[in-house]
């Protein structure tokens, strides 16, 4: 079925907080796809950012992001008071996320929202709640002490904790939940875990409802500084002290000239296999549940991953080893049913990458910014689709289709204009929008600043950067009526609509 959407990561919605969240925006963000007569709403990894305010860097791979969690409900609820929330500071530009003004303030809030919750007893008796601690405490209980003990080290890295806290050991676990303070961190990390759960599930609901799916995200790789490569260091390359051997990132390519260093702890993949990929089946059960549809970054890494000796300082000397293949996915299908991926296939493809996703089934992924390189056929071109992929004008990695535009070589303008079959530049962005969504592809997924006309000052993340990324915040009421019928009749002109649900 042909179909289209939007990508808006949440944390771009508006919101007076400060930062995009599960609040009344979102839904009616939701209203908007409805109207727009789009099928899907894609979003980044929800998880709680760790350096560089990065999704892609989380504490947990399962945890959810505090930060989204709906100020206004827990108002409603007694927890909190409009006054204690507005007095919060939360930055001075309202269309920009300030994380370290947010980081400062809104702990505080969740803090006296936890506080009143255990003086009311009202969760204690909440069925609803202790199942949520019942069923996620093969996550939840690690990543809770490890929040526990990180907030008592004030934020440092679990790999400068004491030697005995570093290593998880038994003893020094058993003293750190002794310790009143630490307990009680322990439960509150808990308790805005559940809020993140029972929100965002709430909002899911409201979305498939409006016959909206939603698209998640999901990194291949887990933050070194995290509750995963703490409690289980079994599952990555690291030595007896939890130091990694080697490092995850990409060669000098299309984004940076040194490469990029991501820094990620790689898979020890002998292991995974022995075990059946069980923290596999776990982790993309965990995301099944989260999303209807889940796109995993970096799919060639399956194949072959990078190899970064640990220390170097740029990514130029790595090297290539092999991934573990089908094996894995194999045994997802067989564990997990038949489910719905997306497979990020971008970057130089190799033959074994290509047959990797062919065999898998999976769509890969098309960016047209990528097609117009000095007039050179590339299969980022329209006319080179198969109907098994995922079109877009850019993601969150590209520049806007407007800055990206600002800033082409003027021999790729005069292909790309030929190509689009249009003469003027200030036509160029709405004629891409156009090209992916005429395309075979079976799925077109449009970030919403290209709906917008934004220019480079919306781009959400530039590569191997540090500082002003993850940052854009939409401005309130841009999501109008107007730009709703505009992009449904697009959507209809390009046979993209949504199928009609049976009436009973």
């Amino acid at each position: 079925m042909r179909a289209s959407g939007i990508l808006l990561p949440v944390a771009s919605l508006p919101n007076k907080y400060g930062i995009g969240g599960f609040s009344k925006e979102a839904y009616e963000f939701v209203d908007f796809l409805e109207k727009a007569q789009q099928t899907y709403w894609q979003v980044l990894p929800m998880g709680p950012t760790g350096y560089g305010d990065s999704p892609y860097q989380s504490f947990s791979t399962f945890a959810g992001n505090p930060y989204f969690i709906d100020l206004e409900e827990l108002i409603e609820e007694g927890l909190l008071t409009a006054k204690e929330c507005e007095k919060v500071p939360c930055g001075e530009d309202v269309n920009v996320i300030e994380y370290e003004e947010i980081y400062k303030g809104r702990f505080k809030l969740l803090r006296k929202a936890y506080a009143r919750s255990v003086k009311s007893g009202r969760y204690e008796k909440d069925e609803a709640y202790k199942a949520f601690l019942k069923e996620n405490a093969f996550w939840l209980d690690d990543y809770a002490l490890f929040m526990g003990l990180k907030t008592f080290h004030k934020g440092v890295s679990f790999d400068k904790w004491p030697e005995d806290e570093k290593m998880k050991k038994p003893a020094a676990m058993k003293k750190a939940m002794a310790d009143p303070k630490i307990e009680e961190e322990v439960a509150f990390r808990k308790f805005i875990q559940f809020l993140f759960h029972r929100q965002w599930s709430a909002l899911k609901a409201y979305a498939n409802s409006k016959n909206v799916k939603i698209i998640g995200d999901i990194p291949i790789y887990v933050a070194m500084d995290s509750a995963d490569t703490w409690s289980h260091p079994e599952l990555f390359l690291l030595d007896e002290n939890k130091t990694p051997i080697g490092v995850a990132g990409c060669p000098p390519d299309y984004f940076s000239k040194t490469g990029q260093l991501w820094g990620n702890p790689l898979y020890r993949w002998a292991y995974h296999k022995e075990t059946n990929y069980a923290w596999w089946i776990k982790r993309l059960a965990h995301c099944f549940a989260m999303y209807d549809v889940v796109r995993i970054d970096h799919f060639r890494g399956f194949d072959e991953y990078y190899h970064i000796p640990y220390g170097d300082k740029t990514a130029e000397f790595g090297h290539w080893e092999k991934g573990p293949g089908y094996d894995l996915f194999a045994t997802v299908k067989k564990e997990l049913g038949k489910q719905s991926i997306i497979a990020e296939d971008l970057g130089l493809l190799t033959p074994s990458v290509i047959k990797l996703v062919q065999r898998c089934g999976y769509p890969g992924m098309k960016i047209l910014e990528f097609a117009f390189d000095s007039g050179e056929e590339n299969d980022y071109l329209t006319h080179t689709y198969g109907k098994n992929c995922i079109v877009y004008t850019g993601t969150h990695d590209n520049d806007t289709v407007c800055g990206w535009w600002s800033s082409l070589k003027n021999k790729d303008k005069i292909f790309a204009k030929t190509y689009l079959g249009v003469k003027s530049n200030k036509d160029v962005p709405t004629a891409l929008i156009g090209e992916a969504m005429k395309s075979v592809a079976d799925t077109c997924i449009i970030p919403m600043q290209d709906y917008l006309g934004l220019g480079s000052e919306a781009r959400i993340n530039t590569p191997s950067t540090l500082g002003g990324n993850w940052a854009w915040m939409m401005k309130e009421n841009a999501y109008t009526p107007e730009l709703a019928e505009k992009i449904a009749k697009l959507t209809h002109l390009y046979g993209r609509c949504p199928a009609k649900k049976d009436k009973k």
